[in-house]
């Protein structure tokens, strides 16, 4: 059918001559007349079959024809983006190019101030035409700047999309403040359940028009890719060696991702921009005028260009990402092969997106051709449903750490990385009965050096010295003890001589210096040994009876203390202790030789541990 056989105004029949529009489609054909009767109508169509046109036209010659009021809103058109609102605006312009007298208005958000007093002006002056987003309308309502009551058309325009983008309230409100007459217009691309809910609330007695729902143009060929992730990039690379690259649409899911394909097309040297919402008002309107007028060849964007985005000659669709529902791929590949003419959609589907993909082919009825990849990216993944598809990478990842923790071996901390040589407790306990502290130290610092390295090493060092120095004091102590014993009846002197032997469990920390000083000594104490010796014989006999006890004995703490004759206190005094010797560095203070029978073998060790460090 030619539009001039439509009972349309002669003004609209002039524009759509100069526009070289001649013959209506489908669409336009069953939902024009409708329209000029006054009738509701709920029309479903794909995309790309003119449902702008189907609407606008016949809503255009009633207001050209007279009989509305000049200073009110007559016609109000709800669009779900900015960028299809001001493509029915566009198309307003074209369509009413002779009409005088009707004026129109674009109503979004993302402007500035002065486009704000610009859309105030134009809604209190009472502009015959108001396309505008829900929510910048709803916002002009709530501050009075908007008069509703006369109102004669009421047009969704892609009301599947708005109800997806929970708009559903909104239209309901706006739909509220409508007078009982007013006229109102359905189109969506897709049937769910919920537009026909919202039909039934705001339409009265509608003319339902169906279109091949839900299906694309038959004149797109489509094709997909079963491929990995990183094998995408690299597919759009040889397609674009293939053939041109001129109008050439990339859809993708996520915003962020968006940005990395764009990136990387650049790197490719590929004249490309991308669209998204990160992107400002003016920023958005500047990329889709580079892309409409040529400047750019590849435009990569969200869904956000995926309905109503009117550009005849786009020559492939790109689906970088399968589309979670069907419809939405519909729409998609639907910006391609508009107005009669050919299109491309290729699709690239990787192992968790075979679901998703076995539902849009049962939404068209039938399979896409699976193509072959390039040879220098190597195999895919087997297009087959049922291996975990739609799992995520992190959850797999997690199912495979759990599956294989018990092969795993356990860690081990630096302690445990090198076996321990710790010498076994009697063979320590020999070497500090036979040799003095210094001796020990040294032996312990070279055992020392034989464990790991780290905090494990220093420690067990430690606690060795710790344990040497508490052996060392108690045989200090045992021998000792029977001194201690007689003169502490004798005032202050045998708490000086009781704090000595501490001293002594000290000294090994001072190491080879005192082992030098230590070198000078014997010749005093050999001069001492001499003169005691005769005497040492004697009271040991003597000691050894009154205590019945041996050698060994003798050196232990006795339980009871026993009087000692007057003879060997005379004796003892007869010979002190050199406060002199005890206070030399080296060495450890000497005892009385007749307070004890082990004199001569106490003094012979000391020689003994001396000489070995001269050697």
């Amino acid at each position: 059918m030619y539009f001039d056989e439509l009972d349309l105004n002669d003004n609209v029949l002039d524009a759509l001559y100069d526009m070289r529009f001649e013959t209506c489609t489908p669409v336009q054909e069953q939902c024009i007349p409708e329209i000029l009767k006054g009738n509701d109508m709920l029309g479903v169509a794909q995309t790309g079959t003119g449902k702008t046109a189907a609407y606008l036209l016949p809503i255009l010659s009633k207001l050209a024809d007279g009989g509305y009021p000049k200073d009110a809103i007559n016609c109000v058109i709800m669009s779900p983006t900015r960028e299809l609102a001001q493509q029915i605006d566009q198309a307003m312009q074209g369509f009413g190019y002779y009409l005088d007298d009707v004026s129109s208005v674009a109503i979004y958000g993302g402007n500035d101030g002065n486009r704000y007093d610009q859309e105030l002006k134009s809604l209190s002056l009472g502009a015959d035409v108001v396309i505008a987003t829900p929510g910048r309308l709803i916002s002009h309502i709530s501050m009075g700047n908007a008069d509703f009551s006369r109102v004669s058309f009421f047009v969704l325009d892609e009301a599947d999309r708005m109800l997806d983008m929970g708009f559903s309230e909104d239209i309901k409100k706006i739909a509220q403040l409508l007078p009982p007459t007013c006229q109102t217009i359905m189109f969506s691309a897709t049937m769910p359940d919920k537009i026909e809910e919202l039909a039934k609330t705001l339409l009265k007695n509608p003319v339902v028009v169906k279109l091949a729902v839900s299906k694309p143009a038959e004149k797109i060929k489509q094709s997909a890719y079963v491929c990995y992730e990183t094998q995408k990039l690299g597919i759009i690379q040889d397609i674009f060696k293939q053939g041109d690259l001129k109008r050439v649409i990339i859809f993708s899911g996520k915003k962020q991702k968006v940005k990395a394909i764009n990136r990387a097309l650049l790197r490719m040297h590929v004249n490309s921009g991308e669209m998204h919402s990160d992107l400002n008002q003016a920023e958005r309107d500047q990329m889709l005028y580079k892309f409409k007028s040529g400047q750019i060849d590849v435009l990569v964007a969200t869904d956000i260009v995926a309905r109503g985005i009117d550009i005849d000659d786009i020559a492939m669709v790109i689906n970088f990402d399968v589309p979670h529902d069907a419809e939405d791929y519909v729409h998609r590949i639907g910006r391609t092969a508009r107005a009669d003419r050919d299109g491309v959609a290729i699709t690239f589907i990787n192992e968790e997106d075979v679901h998703s993909f076995k539902q849009i082919e049962k939404l068209l009825e039938k399979e896409v051709e699976k193509k072959p990849l390039p040879e220098e990216l190597g195999e895919g993944p087997e297009y087959k449903e049922g291996r975990g598809q739609r799992t995520s990478a992190k959850s797999r990842r997690r199912k495979n750490r759990d599956e294989t923790a018990h092969k795993r071996k356990p860690r081990r901390n630096e302690n445990e990385r090198k076996p321990k040589e710790v010498k076994p407790k009697a063979e320590v306990a020999d070497n500090v009965a036979v040799e003095a502290a210094p001796t020990t130290a040294v032996d312990n610092g070279a055992a020392a050096t034989e464990q790991p390295d780290g905090e494990g090493r220093r420690s067990r060092s430690r606690r060795r010295r710790g344990n040497n120095k508490r052996q060392q004091g108690d045989a200090d102590n045992a021998q000792t003890a029977p001194v201690a014993s007689e003169e502490s009846t004798r005032g202050k002197q045998p708490k000086q001589e009781g704090k000595q032997p501490k001293q002594e469990g000290k000294q090994p920390k001072q190491g080879d210096k005192q082992s030098k000083q230590g070198d000078k000594q014997p010749k005093q104490s050999d001069k001492q040994a001499k003169q005691g010796d005769r005497k040492a014989k004697q009271d040991g006999d003597r000691q050894a009876k009154g205590a019945n006890g041996s050698a060994d004995n003798r050196q232990a703490k006795p339980k009871k203390r026993s009087r000692k004759p007057r003879q060997q206190r005379q004796d003892s005094d007869a010979q002190p202790v050199s406060t002199k010797y005890s206070k030399t560095a080296g060495m450890s203070p000497v005892v009385n030789p007749s307070k004890d029978g082990a004199l001569k073998s106490l003094l012979k060790k000391p020689l003994k541990w001396i000489k070995s460090f001269g050697k």
